[in-house]
């Protein structure tokens, strides 16, 4: 079957709202609707597959069924599915955090770091989000200004707007605040260290965690740095995305897998002598070989593939 429709896994964190479900047609019982992970083989939340004779299995368990040539041949290299995809409605400010790289991450937490990058989708007027420093601060004055809930004089607060794209390093200080809706697509990891929180409470009643120590360890403290990504919206050893509207084609050969996230409108999605209805909000799968595609009619959507090594 060379497409495949995924559901999402959905997360309700309490700085969530409600358009996921009101107006990208996520199916989901959680208040507030923070994430839809489209796009995920991770086990705290993978996709499931929703059409043909796979539905009901996980992305995983489609894989381990099919083998990892479904993935392609530039997935060969990485141990785990490589990246995750996510919707993500922030209708209060999310915190102040940093994610670390492979290296740290793999010493002190056992999974990957985590490289990502962010597609506004939807921008109230002034909003902003933080993403790096106005100016290269040190280690100490950044452990003075967490402690005396300054932080925010010198971070970079960067308005958006819809189709602005901002790619995220590990080790980049950022924070989407209120007011956006944004696609994520990251490494294949869920390792957040967070440094600021609003002093707000979690489910439980109590401040959330915050991880001071190993925010210190990781953080770059500079501003953020220029990318040429050669027409692409980003890439990165993990991923290449590109957004299309309206009519598009291409092909999901052997090296990678495609994934089409619609993220406005609808159409119809042809590959592999199949046609099927797709909708804002759907997350289609190509697996690697499924060969030319063709997307018609009026959506918008989110392209990705795994590249090469060379990147």
């Amino acid at each position: 079957m060379p497409i495949l429709k995924l559901k999402p896994a959905c997360k309700d964190y309490l700085w969530g709202g409600s358009k996921l479900r009101e107006e990208y047609n996520i199916s989901s019982d959680l208040h507030p609707l923070a994430e839809a992970w489209v796009l995920s083989c991770h086990p705290d939340g993978p996709s499931v597959v929703e059409n043909g004779p796979d539905a009901g299995l996980t992305l995983p368990q489609y894989i381990e069924k099919h083998g990892r040539e479904v993935l392609g041949k530039n997935c060969a290299r990485f141990e785990d599915f490589p990246i995750l995809t996510k919707f993500i409605d922030a209708k209060g400010d999310l915190s102040i955090q940093v994610h670390p790289d492979n290296a740290y991450a793999l010493e002190h937490e056992g999974q990957y770091g985590k490289t990502e990058m962010w597609y506004v989708l939807e921008a109230e007027p002034d909003a902003f989000l933080y993403y790096g420093f106005k100016h290269s601060i040190t280690k100490e004055e950044y452990k003075e200004r967490i402690g005396n809930n300054t932080l925010t004089e010198v971070l970079n607060a960067a308005p958006v707007k819809k189709g602005d794209v901002f790619f995220i390093p590990a080790g980049t200080l950022h924070a989407i605040c209120k007011g956006i809706v944004i696609v994520e697509i990251q490494q294949n990891s869920n390792v957040t260290y967070r440094v600021y929180d609003y002093g707000r409470l979690g489910a439980d009643g109590k401040p959330r965690q915050l991880h001071v120590a190993q925010a210190l360890e990781v953080t770059r403290c500079v501003p953020p740095q220029p990318q040429d990504f050669g027409g692409h919206l980003a890439a990165c050893q993990y991923f290449v995305a590109d957004a299309v509207r309206g009519s598009a084609e291409g092909v999901c050969d052997e090296d990678s897998f495609t994934s089409l996230l619609i993220t406005d409108g609808k159409g119809v999605l042809s590959c592999g002598g199949e046609e099927m209805a797709v909708r804002k909000g759907d997350s289609l799968f190509l697996p690697a070989g499924s060969g030319g595609w063709t997307l018609a009619g009026t959506a918008s959507a989110l392209v990705c593939r795994v590249p090469g090594a060379q990147i």
